[in-house]
């Protein structure tokens, strides 16, 4: 009888991990191509950004910042990825991008869409306080073996603007529930707040989305998420990955890797495992 009852034990865990779907989300501000940025240029970065991608092996990752020959560059150096996110600025091509990437041999494009932080979130525009155009871009994506299918949501918020933070944290959580309805969703960003900003714990707290790095046993919080492109002392975390419950995190990181004593980037990127019940 006990011998029955471990075969069934066996069986019954073996299904469960059948069914559950392990994937490797990061958010990676990858800094605009900016002509200032002497020692720091984008020609330099963006091998050191394709090695990075390649060696820890994300699964789905998205950006901010790129410019649209910024995201051409690290598509034709990640063959195996395939991307989806529209210019701020136009709608097309034009100003920054919030691209997902994901990998094409593993998941399935069944839906795409994008929506502006903003009174007006169906055209180009800035919202409240912003200076600037924000955008959120958003995939559907479906796991080739598993068949289970989730929404990766990706975001940038505005860099001056208090209220526009605020507000872009409602839209964001109106926007997944009438986009994703009750099924699984990741949010990546740079949020441009920490883990006291009020924009960032009005989604924290809003029991639809899920910090991964409250939810992971050991976060690997080596130091704060912004290096402005040198060593800093700041612990802060500004880019963050969010979930809905229906996924486990089993880590959370920042990788500080670097190269002859630089940064890719002036953020580093965060990762999470997370696993899809």
């Amino acid at each position: 009888m006990k011998r029955i009852c471990s075969i069934i034990c066996l069986v019954v865990l073996f299904a469960i991990a059948s069914h559950a779907q392990d994937i490797r989300i990061a958010t990676y501000n990858v800094r605009y191509d900016n002509k200032g940025d002497s020692g720091n240029l984008w020609v330099n970065r963006y091998p050191v950004i394709k090695a990075l991608v390649h060696f820890h092996d994300f699964d789905i990752f998205g950006t901010q910042e790129g410019l649209r020959h910024q995201i051409d560059s690290l598509s034709a150096n990640l063959p195996e990825y395939a991307w989806y996110g529209l210019g701020r600025d136009d709608g097309q091509a034009k100003g920054e991008h919030s691209a997902i990437f994901y990998k094409k041999d593993k998941y399935k494009l069944l839906g795409k869409g994008d929506f502006w932080l903003s009174e007006t979130p169906e055209k180009p525009g800035p919202g409240w306080d912003a200076r600037l155009n924000r955008i959120c871009s958003w995939v559907q994506l479906q796991d080739v073996k598993s068949k289970k299918k989730f929404y990766v949501f990706n975001v940038h918020y505005d860099h001056q603007g208090v209220k526009a933070r605020q507000e872009s944290s409602k839209l964001i959580l109106e926007k997944i529930k009438t986009i994703a309805g009750a099924n699984p969703a990741l949010l990546t960003g740079d949020f441009n707040g920490d883990h006291n900003s009020e924009w960032y714990k009005l989604i924290a707290s809003s029991n639809i989305l899920f910090d991964t790095y409250n939810l992971a046993k050991l976060p690997y919080a080596n130091n704060g998420s912004f290096n402005s492109f040198r060593v800093s002392n700041s612990t802060a975390i500004i880019d963050h990955i969010f979930m809905t419950k229906q996924f486990t995190v089993k880590r959370w990181g920042i990788l500080t890797d670097s190269y002859f004593g630089k940064y890719p980037s002036d953020h580093f990127p965060v990762v999470a495992d997370v696993t899809l019940k």
